[in-house]
């Protein structure tokens, strides 16, 4: 079992931090109260094969003396487990901003304390965490996007594609488009199989009616538009941070035509080494 220590200066992108862990496989706690580390670790470690990976968040929220969180990780050390802190920094001119852009108020901000000063006075008082911390990462200049894909070079060690989930889902236009659609194409002007009174009661997953839909050549000519535009948009999609895209492609009943071409697309991104599922939403009625 592995623990994650997350702490740093409000607004240096812990939430964020915690989205991207939590697609890595982590279970994450937000602001736990340091008091409580040890009997957390305990309960964790009892239930070993379901929280293989541990990240807790604790930082000026939880008040208290944080000299004894590092007492209470050696007690998660005792129990033969291991651990290591994660630090996120930004300078003071950007977390002032990034306050004011938000319209939230720093948890030190109190009656007669300015922001500045309560940023400086949470820099103080986590310079101990800082200074023991395994990674440190500085989220000044990020974005959200090149935030998570620093991380997932830390502790996934893999490019940020390769945990995109993709969706392939076919569907009829007579049932509506489907509203978690993020990007739909229409492939009605393909041969319809449903006009051949042989292939109408198979469907798009089945040889005969791929072959149907690919005999001309059209549907070739499509894919190779199609397959272009996925490779171009999935890195820069997974660049930007999104972990999930669902790709809708429709003909008249959902049956035939976009289910061979959900198919093939999903066969073409599995073989980039992007993880796609086909699913087919209208395949069985009528």
């Amino acid at each position: 079992m592995h623990f994650l220590i997350i702490s740093g200066m409000s607004g240096a992108g812990k939430s964020r931090t915690v989205a991207t862990l939590e697609d890595l496989g982590y279970y994450c706690v937000d602001n736990l109260p340091i008091a409580l580390i040890p009997q957390f670790a305990e309960v964790c470690y009892a239930a070993a094969e379901r929280y293989e990976k541990v990240a807790l968040v604790t930082d000026v929220r939880a008040g208290g003396d944080f000299e004894q969180l590092f007492t209470s990780l050696e007690s998660i050390r005792a129990l033969g487990c291991e651990y290591a802190i994660l630090f996120l920094d930004t300078d003071t001119e950007t977390l002032i901003h990034r306050f004011k852009e938000t319209r939230r108020k720093h948890p030190l901000m109190k009656k007669g304390v300015g922001m500045q000063e309560a940023i400086e006075k949470e820099r103080k008082m986590l310079s101990g965490i800082r200074s023991r911390a395994d990674y440190v990462v500085d989220t000044t200049q990020m974005s959200v996007g090149a935030l998570r894909e620093r991380l997932i070079q830390i502790f996934a060690n893999s490019d940020p594609g390769s945990l995109m989930q993709v969706t392939v889902q076919s569907f009829g236009f007579k049932y509506g488009i489907p509203t978690e659609a993020d990007l739909v194409f229409d492939v009605r002007f393909l041969p319809n199989p449903y006009y051949e009174i042989s292939l109408r009661d198979h469907n798009g997953t089945e040889p005969c009616v791929r072959d149907y839909v690919f005999r001309d050549g059209v549907a070739d000519a499509l894919m190779e538009h199609l397959t272009g535009l996925i490779d171009f948009l999935l890195p820069r999609y997974a660049k930007e941070g999104k972990s999930a895209l669902v790709i809708c492609v429709g003909c008249t009943g959902g049956k035939h035509r976009s289910v061979a071409i959900a198919e093939a697309l999903s066969e073409h991104i599995n073989a980039q080494g992007v993880s796609a599922t086909a699913t087919h939403r209208d395949c069985q009625r009528g």
